[in-house]
């Protein structure tokens, strides 16, 4: 929502303000956009593995919607560690082996159907409870396996954003590329008149207009806008993170869930009183 009300800010004030006393029909140079977008997606294809490429598509509908993760997703979270962690240290953690193999079928994540439909998440958390079912008892060398598939996780995502970045990075000097051809073709029709000569010159100079624009006002702030989606997605993670190290350090669900809760970003952390609020009117079983 926000990256839509700042695109029509930026291309509203910058169209808008030349339209005042600018010819808009000048602007409309497709042979320069052409330039411009082939060469920066060219070079997108060239420099980017396919699996980087695939990335960045399946990701534009992030730059739209931004993260997923609210207050109430992390509220919810929070349940579903308590009720997991509940039900370990009352069953035992082998009693969690029917939830975590098979989740979309588990009355316990039931319960809580926006976690369940969250594929990455589900199965981040179940391949680490399915870890404690086998017999994994050290916390210490779990939170070290967790640390690296993050990390892992964070560069594939890193490389996904950085490559909008470096596509808008480019497109000023593809903008250059594009003006510089347009004053080729200008010095080409040199003893035309001025009148003929003026609007070749214009014709050129939209080129650079378009990539500097295209760059700051368009492409690099989609990078940064998925650099943050991602980074939020990476907090969500690393909480479940935290509250499954302190189940496994023996503390109960209620210091492991609010360890958790004091992990989170004040904008999305529910106090204390929330989180037991909650917690009293979780669904038994």
């Amino acid at each position: 929502m926000f990256f839509v009300i700042g695109f029509l800010i930026v291309f509203g004030s910058v169209i808008g303000g030349y339209s005042i006393h600018g010819d808009m029909s000048v602007l409309w140079q497709p042979i320069e956009f052409v330039i411009i977008f082939g060469g920066a997606f060219g070079a997108f294809f060239i420099t980017n593995p396919k699996t980087v490429v695939m990335g960045v598509l399946k990701s534009m509908v992030k730059v739209i919607t931004g993260a997923k993760y609210n207050k109430a997703a992390y509220e919810e979270l929070l349940g579903v560690l308590f009720s997991v962690f509940k039900l370990a240290k009352t069953k035992g953690d082998l009693a969690l082996e029917t939830h975590v193999e098979d989740p979309e079928n588990s009355p316990l994540f039931a319960n809580f159907p926006s976690f369940q439909k969250d594929h990455h998440a589900v199965e981040f958390l179940c391949d680490y409870l399915r870890v404690l079912t086998l017999g994994a008892s050290n916390p210490h060398e779990v939170e070290a396996v967790m640390e690296v598939e993050l990390e892992i996780h964070h560069n594939e995502d890193a490389a996904i954003s950085g490559a909008v970045l470096t596509m808008g990075d480019a497109m000023p000097a593809l903008g250059i590329v594009a003006a510089v051809l347009g004053i080729i073709v200008t010095m080409g029709s040199i003893t035309e008149p001025p009148e003929i000569l003026g609007g070749l010159i214009g014709a050129a100079l939209v080129g650079t207009f378009a990539g500097i624009l295209l760059s700051y006002g368009l492409v690099s702030p989609m990078g940064k806008s998925l650099e943050n989606t991602f980074s939020a997605d990476a907090h969500y993670l690393s909480c479940i993170k935290i509250a499954l190290i302190g189940h496994m350090q023996g503390y109960a669900p209620q210091v492991s869930v609010e360890f958790a809760r004091k992990s989170l970003a004040s904008d999305v952390r529910p106090t204390f009183a929330e989180v037991e609020d909650m917690l009293s009117n979780l669904p038994s079983g």
